[in-house]
């Protein structure tokens, strides 16, 4: 074998394995990956349901441990700094402070929702694979009678699904929390700084929308 088949041969094998590396999936189907998160929160609140309201530390700390380690914080912080993700406009310090006290923030926003946990159940409904390399799972709240369709997008990292981004009864809470940091740059003069240190994303505002 010449040295240019040779050395053509070699690229060749290299670039496969690294494009089948790049697209390689989570072993974990998306809707198990759901499923197992949704249920393993809501055994922990009917666990400490007697002291969810009284105890804010308490559901935080549920909140923390339940459900933070599975949302992918750099992603959904791209999709909240919107245009400010960029070099032009931040700096990689700047989103680094910005995603801890974007998932702070949001730790304090669902807990206070889950304080108000009263044996909510859940439905799974159907999943479609599209092939896409953000799965979209949705699943329905239901309380006393209402369904809330909650759907989770996905996100490859580390070979394991995380949530990038999430939609409540059709409300895209990203998008939704992405206006809301624009205004909060426009309220403090352009002064990102200021918008990132004083920025509080209301999930309950963005619902309403």
């Amino acid at each position: 074998m010449n040295m240019l088949l040779k050395t053509t041969l070699t690229a060749s094998l290299l670039s496969s394995m690294i494009a089948t590396t790049a697209f390689a999936a989570p072993a974990e189907a998306p809707p198990a990956f759901v499923k197992r998160v949704a249920d393993g929160l809501m055994t922990r609140l009917k666990a400490d349901q007697a002291k969810l309201q009284s105890n804010p530390a308490a559901i935080n700390a549920i909140v923390r441990q339940n459900l933070d380690p599975y949302v992918d914080g750099q992603a959904f912080t791209r999709i909240v700094l919107g245009t400010y993700a960029t070099n032009q406009y931040t700096t990689a310090a700047q989103r680094a402070q910005f995603e801890k006290n974007f998932r702070e923030t949001l730790i304090n926003n669902y807990g206070s929702a889950f304080a108000k946990y009263s044996n909510q159940t859940y439905t799974m409904r159907p999943y479609k694979d599209t092939g896409s390399k953000n799965p979209v799972v949705t699943i329905d709240f239901i309380d006393k009678g209402n369904k809330t369709p909650v759907s989770f997008q996905l996100a490859d990292s580390g070979n394991q699904w995380k949530v990038r981004n999430i939609n409540v009864a059709g409300i895209d809470l990203g998008l939704q929390f992405r206006n809301q940091f624009a205004a909060n740059v426009k309220r403090n003069g352009n002064n990102v700084d200021k918008a990132i240190a004083t920025f509080k994303p209301d999930a309950d505002a963005a619902v309403k929308k």
